[in-house]
């Protein structure tokens, strides 16, 4: 409770002592008994209630996020040129009045939720896009009153700047600005440049009107039934044909990559077969140098390949030489192996 309150509740108590003085001088009076000392102290109470209320009625206090306009009789213009801002202050009782002003920051909101805007109902903004489509926008609208202006306001639009200016003027340039774009460019790629615009206009208009914008969101934007199907079948045909170019780039991968191993298993066989064939090489010459090897040998010791040939006949043979300068040795057989046809030998 402010000090003005607290003025106005004591004079309100002593009118109500005037009150009750004035019921007792009358029961009194009634039953012809004096009055006498009642009726000064009766006319000094109704002087105390006057000045009391008058004292109530002159002194006002203001919150913190408020401020005054005081009407008045005593100039010409009928208003002080100074709006009164926080803490109290004393006005003209019946000459002054103080019409009060909120600095806090409103906000405005048309929307199709009819629980979310000042309006019930569907109070979204419909507008006609540059290429013939209707959509349905939602926006918010955060001012403030300018401060330094509420005299002028008052004058302007006394209390009525809300209904009078910031719903018209919002609405009106949505529309405008909207209708520059296409619906494409409204929900994708021009969004922010719209809003951006919208913006800009709004801050204007309210700076011109004494009222200072905050900030303007555009919180949706809905399309026609018929739009929003046309859309939504454009967005499966996209994705069906984002669906086939997937599958072909698939396909042409596994493609690619059966050719890199088809190419892969060809060159491991070349690489195979070119190895094989230099292995072959190395082998033959190795070969040709052991047999010239050997022939030099042979050439400088001709009886080392009989030695050999000794050297790998079994532990059970007899040898006989037919006849001593034949290069070949055969076999004697033990008697119970002798093979029954005769052994002819040729001298």
């Amino acid at each position: 409770m402010n000090i003005a309150q607290v003025v106005q509740f004591v004079a309100s108590g002593a009118w109500l002592l005037v009150i009750g003085i004035v019921v007792l001088m009358v029961m009194r009076s009634s039953r012809g008994q004096a009055i006498k000392g009642f009726t000064t102290s009766l006319v000094g109470l109704v002087v105390l209630a006057l000045a009391l209320s008058l004292a109530g009625a002159g002194v006002i206090f203001i919150e913190p996020d408020q401020l005054a306009v005081v009407i008045t009789a005593a100039n010409s213009e009928g208003i002080r040129p100074e709006p009164l801002t926080a803490g109290i202050h004393f006005i003209i009782p019946v000459i002054d009045r103080a019409e009060y002003y909120s600095i806090l920051r409103q906000t405005y909101t048309m929307s199709a939720v009819g629980t979310e805007g000042q309006v019930s109902g569907d109070d979204s903004i419909q507008v006609r896009t540059k290429d013939g489509q209707q959509v349905y926008i939602d926006a918010s609208v955060i001012y403030s009153v300018n401060p330094a202006q509420a005299t002028n306001l008052f004058r302007t639009w006394r209390k009525n700047y809300e209904d009078g200016l910031v719903r018209p003027q919002s609405r009106g340039v949505i529309r405008d600005v909207s209708s520059q774009y296409g619906v494409e460019e409204i929900v994708s790629s021009k969004r922010a440049d719209m809003e951006k615009q919208i913006t800009d206009q709004l801050t204007k208009i309210f700076a011109d009107n004494n009222l200072i914008l905050q900030d303007f969101v555009l919180r949706n934007i809905r399309f026609s039934d018929e739009y929003a199907k046309a859309v939504e079948t454009k967005q499966i045909a996209e994705q069906q044909a984002q669906q086939a170019k997937f599958v072909v780039e698939s396909k042409k991968q596994e493609a690619e990559q059966a050719r890199q191993t088809a190419q892969g298993q060809a060159d491991a066989a070349v690489i195979a077969a070119k190895g094989a064939a230099e292995a072959r090489v190395v082998q033959a010459e190795a070969e040709a140098k052991a047999l010239e090897l050997v022939a030099n040998v042979l050439k400088q010791n001709p009886s080392l390949l009989q030695y050999q040939y000794i050297t790998k006949l079994a532990g059970d043979i007899q040898i006989m030489l037919l006849p001593s300068n034949s290069p070949f040795i055969l076999p004697q057989f033990s008697p119970n192996t002798l093979p029954t046809a005769p052994i002819t030998t040729v001298p």
